[in-house]
């Protein structure tokens, strides 16, 4: 599949998906995200709470919220494709899912406890406003937790390694990194677009929309993954950057 492609409608692309259905989080969730052993710590006690995912994919972290006795949840995703899954992986009673981009939602003033988003927001343009939508319609004392791609691992040359004559990683080359916006890269054969966004834009948008930072962490894989193919470079720069940020109490 050849083109430049925003990331919500190549899910919908059928070479694409079955690319992407076939990486170790599609097919096995949480337990295998590299991230997920920091994530989780993270999340607010969920029981009798209403929690809104951002960009839900398989419907993962609706699961895990319903799991943890959230009594709404609510996963948008801009792929069909992607509800399709999530509706077939992760379906519970408790769980409604709908075709939805994270720009095009209504987000009801005081309508949710705590909204998350798993990598997701580095393919929107304009965080700030999603930001300003976010602490709308959360309700006092409400969290918001997301984990987006670090922005220098966005603001890699090409988002990739640099290549000894062997093969192996030599180093992440890094630049533009004070220029905000579009990144064109490859993912699973694919031309995607992505945007890229300072530490500075991502810490200081919260902070300057209200929010209360609470957690900010660098993604690592835990060490019972370190042997995997690959992941012991994945120490060598960051990829994940993990945030909580929360909505004064009333």
């Amino acid at each position: 599949m050849e083109g430049e492609v925003a990331m919500g409608n190549s899910y919908d692309q059928e070479g694409f998906f079955e690319q992407y259905a076939k990486m170790p989080r599609s097919r096995d969730g949480l337990s295998a995200a590299g991230e997920w052993h920091q994530f989780k710590p993270l999340f607010p006690p969920l029981e009798g709470k209403a929690v809104l995912d951002l960009g839900c994919g398989y419907g993962w972290h609706c699961r895990f919220a319903a799991e943890q006795g959230a009594e709404r949840v609510l996963g948008l995703d801009l792929s069909r494709n992607m509800i399709e899954e999530a509706e077939r992986h992760n379906p519970e009673g408790r769980i409604e899912y709908q075709v939805c981009g994270i720009e095009d939602y209504e987000y009801p003033k005081d309508g949710w406890d705590c909204v998350v988003s798993n990598l997701a927001l580095h393919y929107i343009e304009d965080l700030e406003k999603v930001f300003q939508d976010v602490y709308k319609t959360l309700k006092p004392g409400g969290v918001f937790l997301f984990n987006i791609e670090h922005p220098v691992f966005t603001a890699g040359v090409g988002q990739d390694w640099e290549y000894t004559k062997e093969g192996a990683p030599r180093h992440w080359p890094v630049d533009q990194y004070f220029f905000p916006g579009k990144r064109n890269t490859r993912f699973l054969g694919c031309d995607v677009v992505k945007q890229h966004h300072t530490l500075t834009q991502i810490l200081m948008g919260l902070l300057n929309h209200g929010f209360e930072l609470k957690a900010v962490v660098e993604a690592e894989p835990p060490e019972e993954m370190m042997d995997l193919p690959g992941m012991r470079d994945e120490l060598r720069r960051p990829m994940m950057l993990l945030v909580k940020a929360a909505v004064k109490k009333g």
